[in-house]
């Protein structure tokens, strides 16, 4: 059971709530690491099969917590830095990593750590309040933290990342939708449940699908792209070896909706 965080799991979908309403959300030593590990865990997981990750109270997550993050850290020395910022940046990784599809169901507040963890999610639903600030300048840090530089211009463009990483300024959410970084703008009592509705499709798919789609958007990054298709031809002609395969074609043929087991 999570510490820092709230964790539930109904339906093979697993929802993570960032859950310090009363500050926003910000997160602390303890949640950056129970998150870190608790993604890495889901490489092992059989009863999760999709992520949700929310935040409590209206807001999604404020980034560090000032107290207990921003403060302490000023008096460390580059040592103590630098696993610190390895520790966020494995949670990126970890992220990524993990098989399953991660959807983030995002409202009020997303800043700093919070955007950055928006932004390694696979899907982002969003609220027409919420708001999205990679604000490491105003506190005179680069905009180079937890992966931003390298994933935010693949999802909204160099020049629109550019803009937002060396101000710090706020991406509405019209911006977020228009540039796609939002996959969808929802009512605020709506985004929880219909993050976890997409959750719930996905999660009663065809499971080691998805961890392919996801493993291979990841991987191609670094690919030219006659290295990805050859790569994409060895990974689908793997999964036509699996029986939801077989399934979803016997149930193509009687007219049915196909049920994947996932294997």
């Amino acid at each position: 059971m999570a510490k820092h965080f709230g964790w539930a799991v109904a339906d093979r979908v697993a929802t993570v709530t960032l859950d310090r309403p009363e500050k926003k959300n910000p997160l602390t030593f303890d949640s950056y690491a129970e998150l870190r590990d608790t993604f890495r865990g889901l490489a092992k997981s059989n009863d999760v099969r999709a992520v949700v990750v929310t935040g409590a109270g209206g807001n999604f997550c404020s980034g560090g917590d000032v107290n207990e993050i921003i403060g302490p850290l000023v008096d460390m020395k580059l040592p103590e830095l630098m696993k610190f910022t390895q520790m966020t940046g494995d949670l990126v990784k970890a992220m990524r990593a993990c098989p399953q599809p991660v959807i983030a169901a995002i409202d009020g507040v997303c800043a700093g750590a919070g955007a950055c963890i928006a932004m390694a999610a696979d899907m982002r639903l969003a609220t027409a309040r919420s708001s999205v600030a990679f604000l490491f300048t105003r506190v005179g840090l680069a905009g180079c933290d937890m992966g931003a530089c390298a994933i935010l211009p693949r999802l909204i463009g160099q020049g629109r990342a550019s803009e937002l990483l060396y101000t710090g300024r706020a991406m509405t959410a019209e911006e977020a939708l228009a540039w796609g970084f939002y996959n969808r703008v929802v009512v605020p009592e709506a985004v929880l449940a219909e993050a976890q509705k997409l959750a719930l499709q996905l999660a009663h798919g065809p499971t080691p699908a998805h961890a392919v789609t996801k493993r291979m958007l990841h991987l191609e990054w670094s690919m030219g792209v006659d290295a990805a298709i050859d790569a994409e031809a060895k990974a689908q002609a793997e999964l036509m070896t699996k029986k939801d395969f077989a399934r979803a074609y016997r149930a193509f043929v009687a007219k049915e909706r196909p049920k994947f087991e996932g294997d």
